[in-house]
């Protein structure tokens, strides 16, 4: 003490060398006492355990609700609210430290016995967890899987990744969610090679308080000695009427401090979360928004050729518009011609689509005063598949600047923005090269005038019915023309062709690879006897 009265004397004198007749006046040091924890468990098994803590000359006070995580701070009279997602029977040590002037702090720990059962509605277990036990992994393939932008928005503004784009180490990760009878809802996280995971670089010193991270270097660490890998999950309902996922002392692969995630997206086959990250104040402090998409873990039984089972057809053999059933449309210019500076307006009206005579039609036709029309119709939301085989009989139209296409595009392209998303082209032509057509592949790298592509001669690709087909698997994508092969591009999973797409069939006049439209065009029609698809 006696230590303190020499620092204060000497304080005490500098204040009065700097002030006419004003006292100093400085503020005593008082430790928090007599701190009290008021804990209520919330009734109906639900685990929401709130603590209000109180002390005489406390500033503010840590709550820790689980010992091994971070601190909740409340100020006085303030309660502060934590949902325990472990169901069934068990006790939890509560400990709240009360902080004072001059960091003086007293602590207390609490035990409470807890019975907790939380409860997920069947489809979204089953979604999550398949029939017991389901294995997830990063969409790595696919642009956007991982991304990070301010709290204002709902996108990652800052960063978005590319395919494949990030460590490896984080791609090893796999998550597996796992419930049984008695709703005891599991979560484990499986770490790659040497357990290693990735971490966003304010998070290092968290766990290697000697490390001196480089600003903006996300690092592989093995933090698993210090978070859980199997630990428990919750799926709910919170006050804003967002449906949020907590995994508790645990993370969702990538290591931001962020344990309870909003779920954007939940279905069989994709996941994709938004955590908000409290950065730490010694880089900065604020808030950052993390979104992170999923897939299930294929267990090797992944569709295959041969393709020889037919799951999807339209015939055509009903007069009058296309089926809503199977086709939808895309109507209008588009944006800059469909990105292609296209000429044409797309309708839905009977002179430009119709089903007659068991074939479908789509006609271009000139409008005059420079102007066209056509039909461009698509099983978007209707049908949609991975892998499989794709018979299209069909006859071309001819006239400088027609462009007729049958193509596939990538289901998530409106949140996967071309050309991440990806698109196969089974058939392509234009009318300035009247019996040549072209298959094509575009995704990031190869897209636009830049996409993978090969071309075959048709004698009388405007006269005659031909089929043209892909085959589509996993490791290969097989382009045909009357069953001969003339294109085959190597697929592998860091590439966007291993997830939904559907179809597309439409005429377009002019554009980038349309070219010059002939000014004596009047009109030309794409018949189509049938579509089908095999898996």
């Amino acid at each position: 003490m006696n230590k303190f009265k020499n620092i204060f004397s000497v304080i005490a004198l500098l204040i009065c060398m700097g002030c006419q007749d004003d006292d100093a006046v400085l503020t005593a040091i008082v430790s928090p006492s007599n701190l009290q924890i008021e804990a209520v468990i919330e009734d109906g098994q639900t685990g929401n355990v709130t603590i209000t803590p109180q002390a005489d000359n406390a500033l503010n006070f840590h709550i820790f609700f689980t010992q091994n995580s971070d601190p909740i701070v409340a100020t006085p009279g303030e309660s502060q609210t934590f949902r325990f997602t472990q169901s069934g029977q068990y006790t939890v040590l509560i400990t709240v430290v009360a902080f004072g002037t001059g960091g003086t702090s007293s602590s207390q720990t609490i035990e409470l016995d807890l019975d907790v059962r939380l409860f997920i509605d069947q489809e979204t277990l089953e979604m999550i967890g398949g029939d017991g036990s389901k294995r997830w992994i990063w969409d790595s393939g696919v642009g956007g899987h991982f991304g990070v932008g301010p709290t204002t928005n709902d996108f990652p503004e800052f960063f978005s990744a590319s395919p494949n784009a990030l460590n490896p180490c984080l791609y090893d990760d796999v998550l597996v969610f796992s419930y049984d009878a008695n709703d005891m809802y599991g979560f484990e996280l499986i770490t790659g090679n040497n357990n290693e995971t990735f971490i966003n670089w304010t998070e290092v010193t968290g766990f290697f308080p000697s490390a001196t991270p480089a600003e903006f270097v996300d690092e592989c660490r093995d933090i698993t000695d210090q978070i859980a890998t199997n630990s428990s999950f919750v799926i709910f309902e919170n006050d804003e009427g967002k449906r949020v996922m907590t995994v508790e002392n645990s993370t969702l692969s990538y290591w931001s401090g962020v344990e309870e995630y909003e779920i954007i997206e939940l279905s069989s086959d994709k996941l994709t979360v938004r955590g908000i990250q409290d950065v730490p104040a010694d880089f900065g402090g604020g808030q950052l928004a993390w979104y992170h998409t999923f897939v299930p873990e294929t267990s090797g039984d992944v569709t295959e050729p041969p393709f020889d089972t037919l799951v999807w057809s339209d015939e055509f053999n009903t007069d009058g518009a296309p089926s809503a059933t199977n086709w939808s449309y895309d109507l209008g210019t588009g944006d800059n011609g469909w990105g292609n500076n296209e000429s044409q307006s797309y309708t839905n009206d009977p002179g430009n689509v119709i089903v007659e005579g068991g074939v479908l039609k789509i006609t271009a036709k000139a409008e005059g005063g420079g102007a066209f029309t056509s039909a461009r119709i698509k099983s978007q939301d209707l049908f949609e598949f991975t892998y499989g085989k794709v018979e299209v009989s069909a006859k071309l139209p001819s006239g400088g600047g027609t462009w007729p296409a049958i193509w596939m595009l990538g289901a998530d392209f409106e949140t996967n923005i071309w050309p991440a998303a990806g698109e196969i082209d089974i058939m392509e032509h234009v009318g300035n090269q009247q019996n040549t057509v072209f298959s094509s592949l575009h995704f990031p790298g190869n897209s636009g005038g830049n996409a993978i592509t090969q071309n075959t001669i048709i004698s009388d690709a405007s006269s005659v019915f031909h089929k043209y087909s892909v085959e589509w698997s996993s490791t290969e994508i097989k382009f045909y023309v009357d069953d001969q092969l003339f294109h085959t591009f190597t697929n592998n999973s860091g590439l966007p062709f291993n997830k939904d797409f559907f179809l597309i069939l439409n005429v377009a006049m002019g554009g980038n690879f349309g070219g010059t439209i002939d000014p004596a065009f009047t009109s030309s029609t794409m018949e189509i006897d049938y579509v089908r698809v095999y898996q």
